[in-house]
């Protein structure tokens, strides 16, 4: 059933999809740059800084997305027995990671500004450090774990137990009274923000997205390289 997971199946398509994924994102982020800080009008209130956002809002939500999947990885691969999913997982884990700190430090350089503070302990800006602190001992886990099968016990019951953070990140702003304001960009309704603010939003989103999928397959394919280097054909 899984097949197509098979690690010298994804090692040879990793090898020949990595330059065409590299080109896409310069390609991307270069529209998107271009329709963040030039093209999209500032805002009334918060004038240029609100160009933050367009760094910002994709990192958190690639952040909250990465973490999603790996908890969903981890299900899956607690089911099925598959290890190779808690690798995959495990490679998704450092892009997650880095968005998530540039989440936060973006956040507070756009609270400045617009807050009048660096850092406050808003609903949503503590769930998004304790995402952190879970991406933390997610990572830090398979370095201190020695034995793949405790391990991979470990790192699912981590990714379980912080995947229920994500739906409190992102209700915090209806659930509680916090300095975010609601959503602006929403799915299953309407959203409220302009489109000259959504298309360059959905841009960058788009090119963090590329970014985090070649962070993804560089970290994958070192993985493959240490199982064959061990003289494994197959997880």
């Amino acid at each position: 059933m899984f097949k197509i997971f098979e690690p010298n199946k994804i090692f040879l398509i990793n090898s020949k999809t990595s330059k065409y994924i590299l080109f896409l994102f310069i390609t991307v982020l270069t529209i998107g740059l271009v329709e963040a800080l030039f093209l999209s009008p500032e805002d009334y209130i918060q004038s240029h800084s609100v160009r933050i956002m367009y760094v910002h809002v994709p990192s958190a939500w690639i952040s909250l997305g990465i973490f999603s999947l790996i908890a969903l990885l981890s299900i899956v691969s607690f089911i099925f027995k598959n290890k190779n999913f808690s690798i995959i997982a495990k490679s998704l884990a450092p892009s997650g990671f880095v968005f998530n700190i540039i989440a936060l430090v973006t956040g507070s350089i756009w609270g400045k500004p617009t807050w009048g503070t660096w850092w406050a302990w808003d609903a949503r800006i503590t769930s998004m450090l304790i995402l952190l602190l879970f991406y933390a001992m997610y990572i830090l886990a398979w370095r201190i774990f020695d034995k793949n099968e405790k391990v991979i016990k470990i790192t699912s019951v981590i990714a379980i137990l912080g995947v229920i953070n994500v739906p409190i990140i992102k209700f915090s702003v209806d659930w509680w009274s916090t300095l975010h304001q609601d959503s602006s960009v929403n799915i299953l309704s309407e959203s409220t923000i302009h489109s000259s603010m959504l298309v360059p939003l959905l841009l960058m989103t788009a090119a963090f997205s590329l970014f985090s999928l070649l962070i993804f397959l560089m970290k994958y394919n070192t993985e493959l390289i240490k199982i064959k280097n061990k003289g494994l054909d197959r997880l």
